[in-house]
């Protein structure tokens, strides 16, 4: 018996990751692959994902302006809080490197939280340096 050809593969369809929805109510975390609704209880911008924390760069300035190039992967690197009390997740952009302060939302996973705002105690890789610079 001979061997068959092999097929030729198909290309990839491009995805829509708003499932269809015009303006989407929802997107698709880099990091978890989970569907995050846009609505958070406590911040008028949803820009980070609250199972895993990760988000994308896409604000320059202004929360929620849409207006930054780069569109990294934003990984939650650690915790600050505010003279008010309100807790501020502190991303880092791994493609140009930007640090950026994120307001968490309501619904953010506690125990994500509780993890990172322990993580400078019990990482020593991690360049204690950077963050009191911030």
């Amino acid at each position: 018996m001979g061997r068959r050809k092999p097929t030729p593969r198909r290309p990839q369809r491009l995805k829509d990751v708003t499932h269809g929805r015009v303006g989407g109510d929802a997107f698709r975390c880099v990091g978890c692959r989970l569907d995050v609704p846009l609505l958070a209880p406590g911040t008028a911008h949803r820009n980070h994902c609250p199972h895993c924390l990760t988000s994308l760069h896409v604000d320059r300035r202004v929360p929620g302006d849409r207006s930054a190039g780069c569109g990294g992967r934003m990984a939650a690197l650690s915790l600050t809080v505010r003279p008010g009390g309100e807790w501020q997740l502190i991303h880092h952009c791994q493609s140009c490197g930007e640090l950026g302060a994120n307001r968490i939302a309501g619904d953010d996973n506690p125990r994500s939280l509780l993890r990172l705002a322990m993580r400078p105690l019990s990482d020593p890789a991690l360049p204690i340096r950077t963050l009191l610079t911030l």
